[in-house]
């Protein structure tokens, strides 16, 4: 949807201007004749803000959402529901797509086919799950229950990417220091140790701290340029499906990382599952719509097998095990819900079991990285410092002897 400046003249010729948004010139013209205007001039708006991703938040979306089922539920009409929060809402990016949302409605379009125009924003999941309350006239029901769904989902994510920030940091300052002491100090050294005579007598591992300094002096023109390249090759084949796939496949088989992914893939499908059929998505569509969001491509592979052999008449819990993706428990617990006609309830359960699973992995994993960094820091330190301090020992020695 664009954005039109208009002029147009009241009844009594009073000019009148003002911005509009809608599909054509001829939107603008039907919503002013409906507002007893005689438009003049109709422009289209050129937009020269150059903006990357939506620029709206998890939290303003949950906000949204929740405040929209209130809103629904206490009977007012969607229109002014928009209206009304597009009108609280602090991001203005967010601003304008629910004022777009809001023009749709208001052109006749439904909830969730307006909501669609704004993928970068509303996924396959949001706008399914809106379509779905809109078709069973629980439309509250349904927005408190994804307003839940992100909020559980974004705590995951912050579990995660909070454990990963404190050994970020930890490996920043550590390359940082290691790079200070090869360039630096270890030079310094050399240089006293060739001025007192004794640059030809060192220990061995002074000789070969120095010589590792040496190399990286001289070689570091090369190790900045092969990082840039190293980090575009990886840019460059994880955007390939082919290549994306094979870095998939090792990020599940890593020793210690590999588990914890693979309960947060675990988590977000079974959740996201769970939700999508208990507010009344076919199961087809649902996995179709949980392929999509599984964040690795080998799960969603599995996903769509279990998708296809299910749409030949055979359950889930069969193709899922044969994937060797998913636990043999969550395998046979999505058997039993398929058995006993509530698999959706069942799902919810693994999503909740699995949640908790990744706070205690998560802790488990900091705990033990945490550990091992200092270790490695305070060695690799210790080991400069011992060798460079060992020469001026034995020549301290030495001088005390004479």
């Amino acid at each position: 949807m664009a954005e039109f400046a208009w002029e147009a003249r009241s009844k009594t010729g009073e000019l009148r201007k003002g911005t509009m948004e809608a599909e054509d010139a001829a939107g603008v013209t039907a919503r002013l004749k409906g507002q007893q205007l005689n438009p003049t001039k109709i422009k289209k708006k050129i937009d020269l803000n150059i903006s990357i991703g939506s620029g709206v938040t998890g939290k303003d979306l949950v906000t949204f959402t929740r405040l929209f089922a209130t809103m629904i539920d206490a009977g007012l009409p969607i229109v002014q529901c928009l209206d009304i929060l597009q009108g609280q809402t602090e991001n203005k990016a967010f601003a304008k797509v629910l004022r777009d949302v809001k023009g749709s409605v208001e052109q006749g379009a439904t909830f969730s086919d307006s909501l669609r125009r704004h993928e970068k924003v509303f996924d396959p999941l949001y706008c399914n799950l809106v379509q779905a309350g809109e078709i069973g006239g629980i439309l509250d029901t349904i927005l408190n229950r994804l307003a839940n769904y992100y909020e559980k989902n974004m705590k995951l994510i912050r579990q995660v990417k909070g454990a990963m920030v404190y050994p970020s940091a930890v490996l920043v300052v550590f390359c940082a220091v290691l790079g200070v002491l090869l360039g630096f100090v270890i030079p310094s050294f050399k240089t006293i140790f060739k001025d007192l005579g004794s640059a030809d007598d060192l220990p061995g591992i002074t000789q070969f701290v120095i010589s590792v300094s040496e190399a990286f002096i001289h070689n570091l023109p090369f190790i900045v340029v092969g990082g840039i390249v190293g980090a575009a090759v990886v840019a460059y084949t994880y955007k390939r499906p082919q290549t994306r796939r094979i870095y998939h496949i090792v990020f599940l088989r890593l020793p210690i990382l590999g588990p914890v992914i693979r309960k947060v893939a675990v988590a977000r499908f079974t959740r996201t599952l769970g939700t999508l059929l208990s507010s009344g998505v076919p199961i087809l569509d649902a996995l179709d719509i949980v392929a999509k969001t599984a964040g690795n491509m080998v799960i969603e592979a599995a996903i769509m097998n279990a998708r296809t052999r299910i749409s030949e008449g055979q359950n889930m819990a069969g193709p899922l095990a044969e994937s060797n993706v998913f636990p043999p428990m969550v395998v046979q617990m999505i058997g039993v819900g398929e058995q006993t006609g509530a698999l959706d309830a069942m799902l919810n359960k693994i999503a909740d079991f699995y949640e908790d699973e990744v706070d205690v992995a998560v802790g488990s994993l900091t705990s033990l990285i945490e550990p091992a960094m200092m270790v490695s820091i305070g060695g690799t330190v210790g080991t400069v410092l011992i060798a460079m301090y060992l020469p001026i020992f034995s020549l301290a020695g030495k001088i005390k002897a004479d």
